[in-house]
């Protein structure tokens, strides 16, 4: 059974938009899952971008029409002995192969690529944007992008200032930042950058930086960065994007602090725009308008009560 226009068409886009090459090892983006079921509905032209597929998510694109879901965090990370509807996760995919919607995941092929998400958050921050902060860019593609970025500042901004900059242009009304007595005056020359969570780029880094900016971090990762000399800006929940989600999920052997995808949701408009001229350009003649628009579902899973 062949792909459908639409399906065919949003991945051949999404693998220029965020090459796969620039994936980590550990990842697992691209097409998660093909409907083998036409989706007859008036808006089959429908692509819904979000951070996660939740089932608020899911009863969205179903309702809207949908035919693709293009979901940053891939739903599936590693190979699964079963589908079923007892796990509530499981069952938004079940649910949509039944409805007709099929799912792409770009996540750290997004990040690394020129002009992807950690691209994004040096703007949000000002200064000189180096290209490369980690020791992992790959022979193959290194023309593409690569992992985290380095921003620096001459002269040196407060961490005041910083701070203010990434509250305002995340549109965040918190967030938790860890200061190093080994640098009590708090001025910062340079800001390493990474989407998500950081510390396994961080770790790699070829020279050092003041700052780093991240979504979360493992405490032993905040303890190790403040004792070296190093700030730490975490992502904290904005008012704005909290909701209460319930998710299906088993806590890992660290526990994270910090507000993983306010470092991501941003983005979101960007990637609509870059994949409606993706889309334009390729002018398939069978494919006819596609109509692409952000999850209004998708949120962060955590507020403060």
């Amino acid at each position: 059974m062949a792909s459908s226009i639409l399906t065919k068409s949003i991945c051949d886009a999404m693998r220029r938009i965020a090459p796969p090459v620039l994936a980590g090892s550990w990842d697992n983006i691209g097409l998660i899952l093909e409907s083998p079921v036409k989706n007859a509905s008036a808006a089959a032209n429908r692509v819904l971008l979000t951070i996660d597929i939740t089932p608020a998510v899911c009863d969205e694109a179903i309702a809207s029409g949908a035919s693709m879901i293009v979901s940053y965090h891939p739903p599936i990370f590693r190979g699964l002995k079963s589908l079923t509807l007892g796990n509530p996760l499981q069952g938004t995919l079940l649910r949509c192969a039944a409805a007709g919607i099929s799912v792409y995941s770009p996540h750290s092929a997004l990040d690394g690529v020129f002009g992807g998400i950690n691209e994004w958050l040096t703007t949000c921050i000002g200064g000189d944007v180096e290209q490369q902060i980690a020791l992992k860019w790959k022979t193959e593609s290194w023309s593409l992008g690569g992992d985290g970025r380095r921003v620096t500042f001459d002269p040196p901004i407060s961490m005041e200032v910083l701070v203010g900059r990434i509250k305002k242009n995340l549109s965040l009304s918190q967030v938790q930042v860890g200061y190093s007595p080994v640098k009590p005056d708090r001025l910062v020359s340079s800001v390493a950058i990474c989407a998500g969570s950081g510390g396994s780029v961080f770790s790699e880094m070829d020279k050092p930086a003041d700052v780093w900016f991240t979504g979360e971090l493992s405490h032993h990762e905040i303890l190790a960065a403040v004792a070296a000399g190093t700030h730490v800006i975490l992502c904290k929940l904005s008012l704005f994007w909290s909701r209460l989600y319930i998710y299906d999920f088993k806590l890992s052997g660290n526990a994270f602090a910090g507000g993983h995808t306010n470092t991501e949701r941003g983005y979101l408009p960007t990637l609509a725009t870059k994949l409606k001229a993706e889309l334009a350009a390729a002018a398939e003649s069978d494919l006819g308008n596609v109509d692409i628009v952000i999850s209004q579902s998708d949120a962060h899973p955590l507020e403060f009560a």
